[in-house]
């Protein structure tokens, strides 16, 4: 972004009252606390535990971890900025949290397709399990969905350095993000708004295109299963990852699949609180409420600690 007269943004937040900016303040703090919290929980087990060494809670421990990275890039700056009644944001802070926002959901959507391939192996090939989805191979597929992340974001933001901000600097928005920034730019926004959405809409293809045939190979091979017990049981390993999913790829509908960034950003802000507040927060919850090997390995956890504490 090019800032010919601009150094610095103004970030309007979700609202000028002042009673209003003390309640969202207080619900934003707790979501994050939480998410923070919940998520390093989900990542601490899986380090400490034995029984947590599998694919999938390797994928759910670097999922956690973007969780903490993607909420962590938006939601500080915003306490801050009602915190402190100072809604100015730097050149620079912007377009690294725009970086930054964008580079972790990218990857996260990469590392749920990863997800829905490893939930693939267990259900359909159990036998081949152990070798398919190594330790290498777990690696190797989080490394790539760091490296598409990259890859799927790089052209966009080439783009948005370019762009000239003249007049205004008034961001519609509690976060820097791609929409609002594009509203406001003197430039000739049209090819970057094209190449936002295609970014978009080919992260959106790729991955969904891998959940999708899972799940259908992983529904076929259930309703194949003689047992009902056996049918209730694969179904419960993967419904943490369908209802994740659900929430990630519907907002990700929302604020991106629009007809032109020139529209009100108005909606998209409610959706951004979802996805950078809400669904971080939720996450753990829905991992460790409905898997029992979590819950079992925060169970003796906390027995641990409890008998630390009475010696």
């Amino acid at each position: 972004m090019r800032n010919n007269t601009v150094t610095t943004f103004i970030l309007l937040g979700l609202t000028d009252d002042q009673q209003l900016q003390v309640l969202i303040f207080v619900f934003f703090f707790l979501t994050y606390m939480l998410s923070v919290t919940g998520n390093l929980t989900i990542i601490t087990l899986i380090l400490v535990d034995s029984h947590l060494k599998t694919a999938m809670y390797y994928f759910l421990k670097h999922f956690a971890f973007l969780e903490i990275s993607f909420t962590s890039a938006c939601i500080p700056r915003y306490l801050y900025n009602i915190a402190t009644n100072d809604k100015m944001i730097t050149y620079n802070a912007c377009v690294s949290q725009v970086f930054f926002t964008d580079l972790f959901a990218v990857t996260e959507f990469f590392l749920l397709a990863a997800m829905s391939y490893d939930r693939y192996v267990a259900i359909c090939k159990p036998l081949h399990y152990v070798t398919v989805m190594s330790s290498t191979v777990c690696r190797r597929l989080i490394f790539c969905c760091w490296v598409a992340g990259l890859c799927i974001i790089i052209p966009p933001l080439s783009l948005g350095l370019n762009l000239e901000f003249c007049d205004s600097n008034v961001i519609d928005h509690f976060i820097c993000d791609a929409s609002p920034l594009l509203k406001i730019s003197c430039s000739y926004t049209w090819f970057m708004e094209q190449t936002v959405v295609i970014c978009a809409v080919l992260t959106l293809i790729m991955t969904l295109l891998c959940v999708a045939l899972s799940y259908i190979y992983i529904i076929k091979t259930i309703l194949g299963f003689s047992s009902l017990q056996q049918k209730k049981k694969a179904f419960s390993t993967c419904s943490s990852h369908m209802i994740v999913v659900s929430i990630s790829y519907g907002s990700c509908i929302f604020i991106y699949i629009k007809p032109s960034a020139k529209e009100s950003v108005a909606i998209n802000k409610g959706v951004t609180v979802l996805t950078t507040s809400i669904a971080p927060m939720l996450n753990p919850f829905i991992y460790s409420l409905r898997n029992k090997q979590v819950k079992q390995a925060l169970k003796d956890s906390i027995k641990r600690i409890s008998l630390f504490l009475e010696k």
